[in-house]
């Protein structure tokens, strides 16, 4: 493997977990420092990041761009990127959770510009945080990206090309979240109801008689709203997308959207505690 110089947008909790893996076997990372937080540039420091001037010297220097953002952020990002008349000749990673069809659109826009795009689906948590991950990749160059991170074994992260396609990674994002935080959502809007008819001891009960993995599982979709429905509602409305593209209901998970929405952002309390009561309450409006 050869070092190379590899572009990160943005080093959040997963960007910074992905460019500490690529740091670590040997290849320079950049980041655009300039209007991020003190909090993302903790997180840069200590994945071993190196600030570029601004994105169109990140671009340039780089001859790998990665971006993981929101999902509402990709295509302004894969613009702006675009847009700096740098891209000729690089691979454009977007790692992002969009629909297929935002794939494809993304991919126009840097293929336009002379980039070359790689499609990305990133299953599991932040690889910095003992994670279980996995980065699926498609597109003409996506053997290539996973030949970055080195190793392909480690337990922590694996990367894993999934052929020419260049929308595979993301239909595979999309399907598989359709399930898991779609079902979260629905069971936070089911608890939700029972408390509002005054009934949700006794489904807790039902529940704890016949299916008696659901009252956990709830309270541990309440912390992911909690801490992360911020970002999920945007994932939410592109896997809606996904459905409908495929001549499907998408009611299902713009339902899911708007659950997400309902939960401001917050961290658990006292020794990370879920507040399952306020979670309801911010989806009941109460």
């Amino acid at each position: 493997m050869t070092p190379a110089t590899i572009g990160m947008l943005h080093p959040g909790s997963m960007g910074a977990g992905i460019a500490s893996l690529l740091h670590g076997v040997g290849h320079e990372v950049l980041w655009v420092p300039e209007g991020r937080s003190p909090e993302t540039a903790a997180r840069a420091e200590a994945a071993g990041l190196v600030g570029a001037t601004d994105l169109a010297d990140l671009v340039e220097r780089s001859s790998v761009v990665f971006s993981v953002c929101p999902p509402d952020a990709a295509a302004d990002l894969a613009a702006q990127v675009s847009d700096t008349g740098s891209l000729t000749g690089r691979t454009f990673v977007d790692a992002n959770a969009i629909s297929p069809a935002s794939a494809r659109r993304i991919a126009a826009v840097v293929e336009a510009a002379g980039g070359t795009y790689v499609d990305g689906g990133i299953v599991g948590n932040p690889p910095a945080q003992n994670g279980d991950t996995r980065l699926y990749l498609s597109g003409s160059r996506s053997a290539r990206v996973v030949d970055l991170f080195g190793n392909p074994d480690r337990p922590e992260f694996t990367a894993i090309a999934l052929g020419p396609e260049p929308a595979a990674a993301s239909a595979l994002k999309m399907t598989y979240g359709a399930w898991t935080k779609g079902t979260s959502a629905l069971l936070l809007a089911i608890r939700a109801v029972a408390r509002q008819e005054g009934i949700e001891e006794l489904l807790l009960g039902e529940w704890q008689l016949s299916q008696p993995a659901l009252e956990d599982l709830s309270d541990w979709s309440a912390g992911l709203a909690m801490t992360k429905g911020w970002r999920w509602a945007g994932e939410m409305e592109e896997v809606a997308a996904t459905f409908a593209d495929a001549g499907l209901p998408d009611g299902f998970h713009q339902a899911a959207a708007q659950v997400y929405r309902r939960t401001p952002r917050r961290s658990p309390t006292g020794d990370n505690h879920i507040d399952v009561d306020q979670v309801l309450s911010d989806l009941l409006g109460s």
